[in-house]
């Protein structure tokens, strides 16, 4: 079985939706890669057009290997997840089909992911807590203010790490740069008296 990782990079931030469409060649496996921050929810809805005799399957996963989603045989659906901590996710499609049954044409698949604010679905809340139109747009203004001051929160903490990264990188040059020198005076001092002694000697010098 032949299979073909395709890895795409997404841009993380906080309310992003984002569609895609692509081809899926029969036998391969596919991947969307995505960065997520912590706490959000992640919604998404797919649709691969089918194929006779062709198995497409479905699997969301983290960094670390853990299964989010799974779903086998699958040609439509949804999923929904709430992330619980930044990392990396991946969407994989994975197309099965029997070898020795001829060519077959590569299936659709159309991917809407949505997360953040753009997941929540503020109809929903609106019937449950009651909420005029005016109360929900300000909910979605309440919801889009908190996770834009959270990203730029995470984007302070990444930029002290970066410069305390920075920092200890250039004590350690120094430190290394100081015991280069300290080595390369030692050899040169050595170097002199063991000329010296040696043209002494050989009685060269006096």
């Amino acid at each position: 079985m032949s299979r073909l990782c395709v890895l795409l990079f997404l841009p993380a931030l906080f309310g992003s939706a984002f569609s895609i469409s692509f081809y899926l060649p029969v036998n391969s496996r596919k991947c969307l890669r995505e960065e997520i921050h912590k706490d959000v929810l992640v919604t998404g809805e797919y649709e691969v057009s089918e194929q006779p005799n062709t198995k497409t399957n479905l699997k969301i996963t983290d960094s670390s290997g853990h299964l989010l989603y799974s779903k086998e045989d699958s040609s439509k659906g949804k999923f929904a997840f709430t992330t619980e901590d930044y990392d990396m996710f991946e969407v994989c499609f994975e197309s099965k089909f029997p070898m020795g049954t001829g060519r077959v044409p590569d299936q659709l698949v159309i991917l809407d992911m949505k997360h953040g604010v753009e997941a929540k679905n503020y109809e929903e809340i609106a019937k449950v807590e009651k909420l005029k139109p005016l109360e929900v747009e300000l909910r979605r203004l309440e919801d889009l203010s908190e996770s834009i001051v959270n990203d730029f929160a995470y984007m302070k903490k990444r930029e002290e790490e970066m410069r305390d990264t920075n920092e200890s990188t250039n004590t350690r040059v120094l430190y290394f740069s100081i015991f280069s020198m300290c080595c390369l005076i030692g050899l040169a001092t050595w170097q002199v008296f063991y000329l010296r002694r040696f043209f002494k000697a050989k009685k060269l010098i006096e």
